[in-house]
């Protein structure tokens, strides 16, 4: 029995060499593009852009480099004590990149610069790497932007109020008082007591969404009353010990009188209007501490209000230069403007690869004072409700593992281009399962996997509206505004 088998296997082990011969000469090998040795030529690439040089925030961060060499490489760092390589070699490739990350620490001292040295032979390709660090500039009176991000602890927006932005034939501006404006959405007039309220409850940031447009006369001089309301309700905000976000709201969007919009072709008109509006704001609060932060628009649109990833990609041109925009009239205002905290966000603020991917930071004269925002009201059926009753049959009423692992991924693709590709600290501006459909119990779910991933991703968030009755002053959703606090 045993001496059969053997010579069984043994003709096996023929046929297949046989086969084997057969396929060298009918199929030759095909090229995987690997090669080993020493390279010929080396490049390092950022997102497919050549890269000499690597620039980091203060916070902690990460960066993935592509090697290009076809021949195998090794890398290395010159002070490990910050920067850290996690892949030290690859093999070499014809057709494809090899990678490496890289990773440094946040910085609490002075600026700092090391060397990332990738070599094949005789070749050699260096990348300086420099990192920001607190004392960059010695006459910044303010928290950096990572550092305000750490003092944040929850938040919540003070919506449907200055950002009120009542249209149609039944709304007649003429005479109206801010206070009228203010209340056309259903909220009472904000009152030093209902900001007390949030603040006496936990959240210590609040955001104050404003629209100015149909506040501005002709040549877009902003009606000098209501800009008076938006600084008594800034300062209830400050007055509490709150840090304040002050934007520009529904002049984006859909709404029928929107006019700050993604479109390159009108972009010298817009910004025209965009850059006084701003100055007039900066300049009014001006002299505000670190406080008081300034967001540069809510959810901006593009002419054809797509609310997915647009079509023509030219409408993120036009968001990063408008908030180029942003930060350079802010600054050139003076005061301690040149060091105001400031944010910027993504088309829609929406977090799709797409939207995350056509976002640039602006530059900036003084570093460390630019952070991003998105808003999360995902999964979407989970956190919202509708009155199409087909559009119902979408809903989701269970805050199961599904929902969770769309949390999941929200989190990392966000965390991965703000901190690790763009190197800024980021939040979430709105967040929230206002949708009741759901139920109270799923909800408080929501609101607890929430609070674990801002601790676990060193961010945070600003609910939207809602929990509180602000004529009563009564927390009518305590189950929620308890977990958002603790």
């Amino acid at each position: 029995m045993k001496i059969k088998n053997i010579f069984s296997v043994m003709l096996l082990s023929l046929a297949v060499l046989g086969f084997q011969a057969c396929s060298d000469v009918e199929n030759p090998t095909i090229d995987t593009g690997l090669r080993t040795g020493n390279a010929t030529s080396i490049e390092l690439f950022r997102d497919s852009v050549a890269l000499t040089d690597l620039h980091f925030s203060i916070g902690k961060s990460a960066a993935i480099i592509g090697v290009q060499a076809d021949g195998d490489w090794t890398a290395e760092v010159g002070d490990e004590s910050w920067c850290h390589l996690a892949v030290h070699a690859g093999y070499g490739y014809t057709n494809k990149f090899s990678y490496t990350k890289i990773e440094v620490d946040k910085n609490d001292g002075e600026a700092r610069n090391t060397t990332l040295t990738v070599r094949s032979g005789n070749l050699t390709k260096q990348v300086a790497i420099t990192q920001n660090g607190t004392g960059t500039d010695p006459n910044d009176p303010f928290m950096s932007a990572f550092t305000f991000v750490e003092q944040l602890k929850i938040g919540y927006n003070l919506g449907n109020t200055l950002d009120s932005n009542p249209i149609g034939s039944w709304w007649n501006p003429e005479g109206k008082t801010p206070i009228d404006f203010e209340t056309q959405w259903g909220q009472p007039e904000t009152t030093p007591e209902i900001i007390k309220t949030i603040a006496d409850k936990g959240f210590n940031v609040i955001r104050v969404p404003v629209t100015w447009g149909i506040h501005c006369d002709a040549n877009d001089n902003i009606d000098a009353a209501w800009m008076a309301r938006v600084q008594q309700v800034v300062d209830m905000v400050i007055n509490t010990g709150c840090y304040c976000i002050l934007n520009v709201m529904h002049d984006t969007g859909a709404a029928e009188n929107r006019w700050l919009v993604a479109d390159l072709d009108n972009y010298e008109t817009i910004t025209a209007r965009y850059k006084k509006i701003w100055t007039q704001i900066a300049n009014r609060f001006k002299d505000y501490g670190d406080h008081l932060v300034f967001e540069a628009f809510n959810e901006i649109l593009n002419k054809n209000n797509d609310w997915g990833d647009p079509g023509d990609a030219s409408a993120y041109e036009a968001i990063n230069r408008l908030e180029q925009d942003f930060v350079d009239v802010v600054r050139a205002t003076g005061g301690n403007n040149a060091y105001r905290n400031l944010v910027v966000t993504t088309y829609s603020a929406g977090s799709t690869p797409a939207k995350l991917a056509g976002l640039r930071i602006p530059t900036d004269v003084h570093p460390n004072h630019i952070l991003a925002s998105i808003h999360c009201y995902d999964p979407y059926w989970f956190c919202n409700d509708t009155d199409n009753e087909e559009d119902q049959q979408w809903y989701i009423y269970m805050f199961d593992a599904a929902v969770q692992q769309e949390i999941d991924d929200l989190f990392a693709r966000v965390d991965k281009r703000f901190s690790g590709d763009l190197g800024v600290p980021y939040i979430f501006g709105e967040f929230g399962a206002i949708g009741t459909h759901s139920g109270m119990i799923e909800r408080v779910k929501y609101a607890q996997y929430m609070m674990q991933k801002f601790a676990q991703y060193n961010t945070t968030g600003l609910w939207w509206m809602g929990l509180l009755d602000r004529k009563t002053l009564n927390w009518y959703e305590p189950e929620i505004a308890d977990v958002l606090v603790k």
